[in-house]
């Protein structure tokens, strides 16, 4: 086909179908067996290059010397969670959202101490210091910055959880948490016990 030719496309509705494209489906979360990137991670790393630096499967054994009780590994660079099983037979993958600044990101290891279906939400008291004008709760439901489930870390105020605004996985986004779209934290949940060990780095 020619230059003459081609259709024009409209570049506002470009734009727009490749948001939606990005935002619209978190079908992306990966069950793999092997190892490189499948197509749909290249997919989304050139429509969206703002908001995953990397997604690529990663091996367990240079960051946990065991799978007891299985494994969580946050990826704050990449902005991605990797869990293993205990027995090796479950790998996922998901795209996350992480904290806004490096002053609110922690890193190091940690475990689930609590799983909960049905999270509420209290801001952190530097998070009222910072924005005055957020209530003081927000109960379980479509409108909690916790989406529909949570799992708590050993570290106070700390958890991976849903959310509902899925702007914001793939983002600097949190004032700490790790985020997950409700679908992925729905099915981490039932992967995770408690004592599930946690490293972010």
């Amino acid at each position: 086909m020619t230059k003459k030719n081609m259709p024009k496309i409209n570049r506002r509705a470009f734009l727009a179908g490749t948001a939606a494209t990005a935002f619209a489906a978190p079908a992306f979360a990966q069950s793999v067996t092997g190892s490189g990137t499948t197509e749909v991670e290249r997919d989304l790393s050139s429509a969206v290059r703002r908001n995953t630096s990397s997604f690529r499967t990663l091996d367990w054994q240079p960051y946990f010397s065991n799978l007891n009780n299985g494994a969580i590994l946050v990826d704050i660079q990449s902005r991605a969670l990797h869990y293993w099983s205990e027995d090796r037979s479950i790998y996922k993958l998901y795209p996350t959202s992480v904290p806004l600044t490096e002053d609110l990101t922690r890193r190091g290891r940690t475990s689930v101490t609590l799983k909960d279906p049905e999270p509420d939400w209290r801001p952190t008291p530097s998070m009222k210091e910072r924005n005055p004008e957020w209530p003081d709760y927000v109960p379980p439901g479509p409108d909690n910055p916790l989406g529909t489930r949570a799992l708590h870390l050993s570290w106070t105020y700390y958890r991976i959880h849903g959310t509902h605004d899925t702007r914001k996985i793939g983002r600097r986004s949190s004032n700490g948490c790790i985020g997950l779209y409700n679908e992925h934290i729905e099915e981490l949940y039932q992967l995770a016990n408690v004592g599930t060990q946690v490293l972010l780095i």
